[in-house]
């Protein structure tokens, strides 16, 4: 909730929210859980969950070399330590070393400046789809689809 209700592209594009709405989401991924598909990753300390995000991979023999990854999150109290980096780092090396995939996509919301993020993490651009999220009247943005070859 804290990072949607910040203003952060958590998947709730409406803030504010409360639990709930936040609850059926949460519960509906963990229902997804499964530990060849769909990995729920997270970054704590003694403060508590700081951040985490969703490593999920189709089991479509055609697309099960690469996954995709979803609602990277950071608490916004923590923001500027790490976190994120951190998050996305355990992503590449759980995709590569625990389920032997070859790449990684993302997609995320445009004008936050989320593509320099992935970008320093060694993400390339790879398309858009214009003006594809409505946040709010005359707020529409693009989503950003970026590719990861993992070395």
């Amino acid at each position: 909730m804290a990072v949607t209700n910040a203003g952060g592209a958590a998947g709730f594009p409406f803030p504010p929210v409360s639990v709930r709405e936040v609850r059926p989401a949460v519960d509906n991924l963990v229902a997804e859980l499964h530990p060849d598909q769909c990995r729920l990753l997270t970054a704590q300390d003694a403060r508590g969950l700081l951040g985490w995000l969703v490593l999920r991979r189709n089991p479509n023999p055609l697309i099960a070399h690469w996954a995709s990854v979803h609602h990277v999150q950071s608490h916004p109290n923590y923001r500027g330590e790490g976190v994120g980096t951190s998050l996305m780092a355990m992503a590449c090396q759980v995709a590569k070393e625990e389920l032997g995939l070859e790449h990684l996509h993302l997609a995320v919301r445009g004008g936050m400046d989320l593509e320099s993020f992935y970008a320093r993490l060694g993400w390339q651009e790879v398309g858009r789809w214009p003006k594809a999220l409505r946040l709010a009247p005359n707020d529409d943005r693009d989503e950003v689809l970026m590719h990861l070859q993992l070395s």
